[in-house]
């Protein structure tokens, strides 16, 4: 549903994003039940959107419970239609991170197909770009990351703007550590990306290669 840019990108200006649902796969017929979203604009957290949303049926005992959302708060939430068609606005035409991005990306593409509505911004997943970046990390799951690296947080897990708060934090120690280990100053999305999917054998020799300027 996205398409390619034009041009290098910043990696320090995008929106950080994070769905909390009603199961695994939209495909299954599982809905977006809150979304959550950090805009992060040279470095600097300057906005943020978060809302519930019914997805028009009741969530499970597990689902209530891994994320604290009831029935109850969702009855009177907005329906989802309004909540994405807000929310595709935030976007605009941003790229875009989350932590195990397909998993976010499968449920954007499917609430927004329904209105019918896109985005022309690329995904990179910031659970990859750890994998490359920290494989010294006992496992990359979002909590574990924050605490290996420090980061503060309020110790709210599995709502999604405390999650998309903490992921936004998580990408901007990493685009440091890319400066002040690895020489990489501002490096574009694009190179995030490339980062992200590359192999471990592979990794060392790009890291070298873009320092150097090639």
């Amino acid at each position: 549903m996205s398409s390619p840019q034009s041009r290098p990108a910043r990696a320090d200006t995008l929106v950080v994003l994070d769905f909390e649902t009603t199961g695994l796969s939209p495909n299954q017929g599982d809905r977006a039940i809150e979304i959550g979203a950090v805009l992060i604009e040279q470095g600097v957290i300057t906005a943020s959107y978060q809302q519930l949303m019914n997805p028009g049926f009741g969530i499970g005992n597990f689902i209530e419970q891994f994320t604290g959302i009831s029935n109850g708060m969702l009855a009177g939430a907005p329906h989802c239609a309004q909540v994405m068609a807000e929310f595709a606005d935030f976007i605009g035409d941003h790229n875009l991170v989350a932590h195990n991005a397909s998993f976010d990306r499968r449920f954007l593409d499917a609430e927004l197909a329904r209105l019918r509505r896109n985005y022309p911004g690329e995904f990179c997943c910031s659970m990859l770009l750890a994998r490359r970046l920290y494989p010294q990390a006992a496992n990359h799951k979002l909590a574990s990351l924050v605490a290996f690296k420090g980061l503060a947080h309020d110790g709210v897990f599995h709502r999604a703007l405390a999650d998309a708060k903490m992921t936004a934090e998580l990408w901007l120690a990493m685009l440091r550590d890319l400066e002040e280990l690895h020489g990489l100053k501002a490096p574009s999305f694009q190179l995030l990306q490339q980062i992200s999917t590359s192999t471990k054998a592979a990794l060392p020799r790009l890291l070298r290669q873009q320092a150097a300027g090639r």
